[in-house]
C-alpha cells in the first residue's frame, strides 16, 4: 500500500474555513474516529487514514487482498465510528441485482405492490468478495455509487446522505471470480491493498481477541448528520491553481506514457481533486499542499490504468505512475 502524505492532525496551518453554514466542523470527533478505527484494525494506521479520507471526499473504497487480512473487519469499524446503517452482501455467483437493490412485492393488506428496500439502503455497505459475484450484479452496484439512488418500477429512492461503499476483492487467480473491468474500477476513488501485519501488531491482535471481539466495544464518535457536513466542508479546501495544474499534469501524464494503454479520466482527476481537500482537512489545514497530491497518486490512479503488459498488471501500473511522479516539476 502506498504510504500516506506526511501531513497529519495537528500540524500548523490556517484555520479551517466557515463551514456553508457558518459552523466549522468539529475535527476533533473526525480525530477521535480516527484514533478508534486505528485501535481496532492494528498496524495500519496509514491505511485507516485513507479509508477516512475516502469516505469524506464522497467516494468509494476497493479493498483488494486475500481472505482473512481484516478487510471486513475494517469496513465494521468504520460503520461502528459513523453511527448510521450498515449492512453487509456477501456477493456469490447467484446473486441477483434485485436482491441488492431491493423488489416491488404485494401487499395483501393494500392489494398494491410496494417497495421493499435492499440491503443498499444504508450509510455504509459492505461489498464483500464483489469479483465472485456476476456482472450484471456488479454492474446493479456500480451504477448506484455513481448515481447514490436506485429506480424501480417507475419510481426513484435516494441512497444516504452519507452513502459509501466499500466493497472486497480477491486476487484474480482465486476460482469462481469475474474481474471487475477498468470502466468499474473507475467508479472507486481509491484501491488500497492491506497486507500483512507486522511480527509487533499480530501479536497485539491476538491479544485483542482473547477475551472477545473488540469491535464490540467500539461505539459511534459521529453521526451521518456530521459525516455531511465533513463532506461539505470538504470541498471548501483551497488548491491553488498551480497545484491544480500539478494534480492535471499527473493525471495527463498517465495518458502518454509509454507503458500505458489507457490512463486516468476525468472521473479520476475529479476523484483525485476531492482526495486531495479531504486530505488538507484531515490534516487540519484549509488547503492542499504538494505531498497531498504526491502522496494519493498511487491509490486513487493507479487501479484505473492499463498497462501494455497484461502480466503482472497492478505492479506495472504502480510503477509508471511512480515515474511519473517523479519526473513531473513539484511547484514552488
Amino acid at each position: 500500500m502506498t504510504a500516506s502524505p506526511q501531513a497529519s492532525f495537528g500540524k500548523a496551518g490556517p484555520a479551517l474555513l466557515p463551514a456553508a453554514g457558518g459552523d466549522t466542523p468539529d475535527l476533533a470527533l473526525l480525530r477521535e474516529a480516527v484514533g478508534t478505527v486505528g485501535r481496532v484494525f492494528l498496524g495500519k494506521p496509514e491505511l485507516v487514514r485513507l479509508a477516512w479520507v475516502c469516505l469524506v471526499a464522497e467516494g468509494h473504497l476497493l479493498l483488494e487482498d486475500v481472505p482473512g487480512t481484516g478487510k471486513t473487519l475494517l469496513a465494521r469499524a468504520l460503520a461502528r465510528c459513523l453511527g448510521g446503517d450498515f449492512n453487509r452482501v456477501q456477493f456469490t455467483p447467484d446473486l441477483l441485482p434485485s436482491d441488492l437493490l431491493g423488489t416491488s412485492v404485494l401487499s395483501p393488506k393494500t392489494g398494491g405492490f410496494e417497495f421493499v428496500p435492499g440491503p443498499i439502503f444504508a450509510h455504509v455497505v459492505l461489498a464483500d468478495e464483489i469479483n465472485r459475484a456476476s456482472p450484471r450484479t456488479q454492474s446493479a452496484l456500480l451504477e448506484a455509487m455513481a448515481e447514490t439512488k436506485v429506480s424501480l418500477d417507475g419510481k426513484t429512492h435516494q441512497l444516504g446522505p452519507p452513502f459509501f461503499v466499500l466493497a472486497t476483492q480477491n486476487p484474480h487467480e482465486f476460482e469462481g471470480t469475474y474481474p471487475l473491468p477498468e470502466s468499474q474500477l473507475d467508479r472507486f476513488m481509491m484501491r488500497l491493498t492491506i497486507g500483512y501485519p507486522d511480527r509487533e501488531s499480530e501479536r497485539a491482535i491476538l491479544e485483542s481477541h482473547r477475551l472477545g471481539d473488540p469491535i464490540d466495544g467500539v461505539e459511534a464518535c459521529l453521526d451521518p448528520g456530521a459525516v455531511v457536513a465533513l463532506q461539505r466542508h470538504a470541498r471548501q479546501v483551497r488548491v491553488a491553481p498551480a497545484l491544480a495544474d500539478y494534480l492535471l499534469s499527473i493525471v495527463e501524464g498517465t495518458r502518454h506514457h509509454p507503458e500505458i494503454r489507457v490512463g486516468g479520466s476525468t472521473r479520476a482527476a475529479l476523484g483525485y481533486y476531492r482526495a486531495a481537500q479531504a486530505q488538507a482537512m484531515l490534516s487540519g489545514r484549509a488547503y492542499v499542499t504538494p505531498d497531498d497530491i504526491k502522496g494519493l497518486a498511487q491509490p486513487v490512479l493507479a487501479h484505473r490504468l492499463l498497462v501494455r503488459n497484461g502480466h503482472a498488471q497492478a505492479h506495472a501500473a504502480e510503477e509508471a505512475l511512480r515515474q511519473i511522479v517523479e519526473k513531473i516539476p513539484v511547484p514552488a
